[in-house]
């Protein structure tokens, strides 16, 4: 199965809509796009995953260059998961830690909107 991956504004933060499988041969294609849009300026993106059927050692550590990327720029990475085989990934690899994981884009969007505020003041 190939990768998709779309993006688009929503409550002022980058949604990037993921699906399919991110593997040792995807996985460049998330890394590029995660590049170009914090290169474009995006320093909050929104990774919705809920479309991702597969997730290997490769796409976990392109999600974890993509949240240094940000964090370089005082921005965020939030991820949107509900599949259960997705998460335990992270939860084995201890990176529920490390990454803010939301029920919803509209969870993520409103948790990281309300971090960002809390940091801001």
């Amino acid at each position: 199965m190939d990768l998709s991956v779309t993006s688009r504004e929503e409550g002022g933060r980058t949604v990037v809509e993921v699906s399919g499988e991110i593997d040792v041969y995807t996985a460049p294609t998330l890394r590029e796009r995660l590049n170009e849009l914090v290169g474009a300026g995006h320093h909050h993106l929104v990774v919705d995953m809920e479309g991702v059927e597969f997730l290997d050692s490769t796409g976990l550590g392109v999600l974890v260059g993509g949240l240094k990327r940000v964090r370089s720029h005082d921005g965020s990475l939030h991820l949107v998961c509900q599949r259960e085989k997705i998460l335990k990934v992270f939860r084995i690899t201890g990176l529920t830690k490390v990454f803010p994981i939301h029920d919803s884009v509209a969870d993520a969007i409103a948790a990281s909107s309300s971090a960002e505020s809390g940091t801001a003041s």
